[in-house]
């Protein structure tokens, strides 16, 4: 479905309108029309763009028209250039993937919060719900801790139900838990309809992907690891994705990795081996992706260091 759909490679657009200070310098201008007209070139047939509720609403949760603006705009950007897109909702009332840094706390424990994200997705299925062909939503980004999959379940199934009323053809994409691992996928519920897929994200090993990275303390930010030392090898992605691909296809349903990347501590002939290495699993069970990430966010794939191996890269997104 993706595949035939358009949503099959892709790019995010990462710090845009989400992890960011939204400041209007930073809305208007950190991606800009040019820069759809560059993926284009790159072979690419889709965009993900994250967003964050404070975008589109108010403090006290009301409209804000100036956000959806914003969102409007980027589809108008996407489609003049010939690509769908994906909206992405990186961060709701309640609950970012980021919680601690983000001070978002309750939204699986609370009713309200819960209410707040349906209607914002009702707002952003009533706007764009009519751009079925073109716009995908994607319902939450990296749920994170375990106990929270019960609750999301019961969530993702309420949530669709109310975008359906307003956009029945929409393509929505649902992660699980462990910040959308691929092993999480499998405690997911059976899809709400036909035109709802499982998504998943891939930094693995986290070792390589994030050497230095300085916003976790799963790794030593000290630590460097080459390509040879990642332990990735023709069966490592395959075993990764392994159970995730057996729920899809139990469910009959499509697989979408929204995330997957090199931080740019990684040296460009290493980061052309790993996507080589994760492309090749891609393309064996035909999972759609969107890479991580067109500028900036410490993983820009449009920066001048990966000047030299890009014309190679491109192939492997």
């Amino acid at each position: 479905m993706l595949k035939e759909k358009g949503f099959y490679r892709g790019v995010d657009l990462g710090g845009w309108l989400s992890q960011c200070d939204y400041s209007d310098d930073r809305l208007n201008n950190f991606i800009k029309e040019e820069d759809f007209a560059t993926i284009a070139s790159w072979g690419l047939d889709h965009v993900r763009l994250p967003f964050d509720y404070n975008i589109l609403e108010n403090a006290d949760g009301s409209v804000n028209e100036q956000g959806y603006a914003h969102i409007e705009r980027a589809i108008g950007y996407a489609k003049k250039n010939g690509l769908k897109i994906v909206l992405d909702l990186h961060k709701t009332a309640g609950f970012s993937f980021d919680y601690y840094s983000e001070n978002e706390h309750g939204f699986f424990e609370s009713e309200e919060y819960q209410e707040r994200f349906y209607k914002l997705w009702e707002e952003m299925a009533k706007r764009f719900g009519k751009y079925s062909d073109d716009a995908a939503f994607e319902l939450l980004n990296e749920v994170t801790d375990d106990k929270f999959i019960g609750v999301w379940n019961k969530v993702i199934k309420t949530c669709i139900g109310r975008i359906r009323k307003y956009a029945p053809d929409t393509i929505i994409i649902v992660g699980s838990y462990w910040n959308n691992h691929a092993s999480a996928v499998a405690a997911l519920e059976k899809p709400y309809d036909d035109k709802v897929v499982y998504n998943f994200h891939s930094y693995d090993p986290l070792k390589f992907t994030h050497q230095g990275a300085y916003w976790t303390d799963l790794i030593k930010p000290e630590e460097r690891v080459s390509f040879e030392e990642s332990e990735v090898d023709d069966e490592y992605f395959e075993k990764m994705f392994g159970s995730a691909i057996e729920k899809a296809r139990a469910e009959g349903t499509d697989l979408y990795c929204g995330e997957y990347g090199c931080i740019d501590i990684v040296s460009p002939e290493d980061t052309l081996k790993w996507y080589k290495a994760i492309n090749r699993v891609f393309e064996k069970y035909g999972i759609a992706r969107s890479a991580w990430s067109f500028r900036g966010m410490d993983f820009g794939l449009s920066e001048p260091r990966l000047d030299s191996v890009r014309g190679e890269l491109l192939k492997y997104f």
